[in-house]
């Protein structure tokens, strides 16, 4: 009784905080762990992808961290929550700041990996519309 009522008490963990365990996680290689830190929607992605590669779940979420297996040093800055969703900056090992997206789900963050697939895909296709437009002011016209 005493282990229920401490659990109903005990506060949901930040962004940061699931950020944290997710990066224990890997340096354990502790995929299960990895797995109930991500959100449906990542699940689900990867539950593809794997299917499409012939290789289990556990092998691409082990493959697709986010982050080097052995990153040490966790800084973080910029814990932004905003209703069900939030983003957190986390500098990665080759020092550069890289946004990681958060759902929350049944009162849990979650990671959300495909949001952070779904972003770079949406900055590249920006970087190539700047770029055809940028060669498209450039030519000269007969």
């Amino acid at each position: 009784m005493f282990a229920a009522s401490c659990s109903r008490d005990a506060k949901p963990a930040t962004p940061y905080e699931t950020f944290a365990t997710y990066t224990k996680a890997i340096n354990k290689k502790d995929t299960t762990t990895m797995k109930l830190l991500l959100s449906s929607e990542s699940m689900k992605m990867h539950e593809q992808e794997a299917k499409a590669q012939n290789v289990t779940v556990d092998e691409i979420v082990k493959r697709e961290t986010l982050f080097r297996e052995g990153q040490r040093k966790l800084e973080f800055r910029n814990e932004k929550i905003d209703g069900d969703n939030a983003t957190l900056e986390v500098k990665t090992s080759d020092d550069r700041w890289e946004t990681v997206p958060f759902v929350r789900e049944d009162g849990v963050w979650k990671i959300d990996k495909k949001g952070y697939r779904d972003r770079m895909l949406q900055d590249i296709e920006q970087e190539n519309q700047q770029t055809e437009d940028q060669i498209n002011r450039d030519r000269v016209q007969p």
